[in-house]
């Protein structure tokens, strides 16, 4: 997906490039490690270009299944003052790096999420529900802004070729693909459309969302009848895998069974949906608009992902995609954007990063922070740390309170308080893919 490549839907980059010098530092164990016996390397040579030169720089590692290695860098020995965790140039910084080589590996990577895709679960507990290996937090998502689905993807949510959210137009937003089947992964931007045609009278009206509840016109909130409402609404596709139920409220829905012929229309929003079924839900005047193109009859959906070179990414088995909050690196180059002063979200925080390297293994790292013992990483700060462990093409996955690690379903890493329960994960599993494990 970076503007290098020739398009995301041959995974034509990975493991096409030999190794750069700095992924046999950091994508394995440092020199000197031996990966079994978890023992510090030589500390005289920092992989971390993080705080003052002269700070102790320890690196143990162990191979966790074949092919995959788990690395922590401790650069810094001293905690810091509590008050100067934001500014200290003394560190301490924690690292738990997680490799996974393709070539040798037997498992794959994945994503996965909960019961449903609105309810939200603990890293941990998505790595022991996946029976996975290891694995570590994934995508930005709802929180606090919805309690009734807070675990909903702000952007990508891809899972074994379903699309169940749709990448947001939000320039910030990078995405984290992987094909399970291979274990290539690349990173960047997807773009999504979709739109639902009458197979009679060719009718079409474009969808906007995909597994999101419908937000009402605040001018018509107090309507019952949303088709009697002048303002624009949303037109959203939702699918079995969203909740027990689909949004409530005011509006109109119409549900599909498999065939995409329509079951029951209601002109209030609502529903528990059979498998095989989706529906399409509209507020505001979008109400009228879905009524007479999928009122009645049959109708087609489209859905279709492309890369930022404009090339089409079919939706395969396999086919796994997450969604992070700015590229950190871009074949090899630092990309990730200045911050605007105050801004919180550029400051030392928690993080967790997803890339691949120049010979096609991936990484997954988590940074602590906010604490006297792991201080965290601005955004500049995260991207320099990228850089150094070899990815080529690195984001930035959700971070803070959510960033976390778990090795046989266990925490590996120190999460800035209680292990937070997010939307998603990326874990390994040891063993190879099928379809629906």
């Amino acid at each position: 997906m970076t503007a290098s490549t020739s398009g995301l839907s041959g995974f034509r980059r990975a493991g096409a490039i030999a190794a750069a010098a700095l992924a046999a530092i950091s994508l394995a164990v440092a020199p000197g490690a031996r990966a079994d016996a978890a023992e510090p390397a030589d500390a005289t040579t920092g992989i971390l270009p993080l705080g003052d030169a002269d700070l102790t720089e320890v690196t143990t590692g162990r191979t966790l299944a074949e092919g995959v290695t788990l690395t922590r860098i401790m650069r810094g020995t001293e905690p810091a003052p509590a008050d100067q965790i934001n500014t200290t140039t003394r560190g301490p910084w924690v690292v738990n790096v997680l490799t996974i080589d393709p070539r040798e590996a037997r498992g794959h990577l994945k994503a996965t999420y909960g019961p449903d895709l609105a309810r939200v679960e603990k890293t941990t507990d998505l790595v022991r529900a996946s029976g996975a290996l290891a694995g570590v937090n994934a995508s930005f998502f709802t929180f606090t802004a919805s309690q009734l689905y807070p675990g909903d993807p702000v952007g990508l949510g891809l899972f074994g070729g379903k699309l169940l959210s749709e990448p947001v137009t939000d320039p910030a937003e990078a995405n984290f693909v992987v094909d399970a089947n291979s274990n290539r992964a690349l990173t960047g931007k997807l773009s999504w459309s979709g739109s639902v045609r009458n197979r009679t009278t060719g009718a079409t009206l474009p969808l906007e969302f995909i597994n999101h509840p419908p937000v009402v016109p605040a001018g018509c909130a107090t309507l019952t009848d949303q088709t009697q409402c002048t303002l624009p609404g949303d037109v959203v596709r939702f699918t079995p895998e969203f909740a027990a139920a689909t949004p409530s409220g005011v509006g109109v829905e119409i549900v599909l069974d498999r065939r995409g012929c329509v079951v029951r229309t209601a002109t209030t929003r609502g529903t528990a949906l059979a498998a095989g079924q989706t529906s399409l839900q509209a507020t505001g005047q979008d109400t009228v608009a879905l009524l007479a193109v999928a009122g009645q009859g049959c109708v087609e959906q489209t859905s279709t992902l492309t890369d930022q070179d404009g090339e089409e990414l079919p939706l395969r088995r396999g086919l796994f995609g997450v969604t992070g909050r700015y590229q950190l690196t871009k074949d090899g180059r630092i990309v990730v954007p200045a911050g605007a002063p105050g801004d919180s979200f550029f400051a030392r925080n928690p993080r967790t990063i997803a890339g691949t390297t120049r010979d096609g293994k991936i990484v997954l790292a988590t940074i602590d922070g906010r604490q006297t013992t792991s201080v965290g990483t601005t955004m500049d700060e995260t991207a320099a740390v990228a850089q150094a462990l070899g990815l080529e093409d690195g984001i930035n996955l959700d971070g803070g309170g959510s960033t976390a690690m778990a090795v046989d379903g266990a925490l590996v890493n120190h999460p800035s308080g209680a292990e937070r329960a997010v939307g998603d994960a990326l874990v390994y599993v040891d063993g190879p893919y099928r379809s629906g494990n």
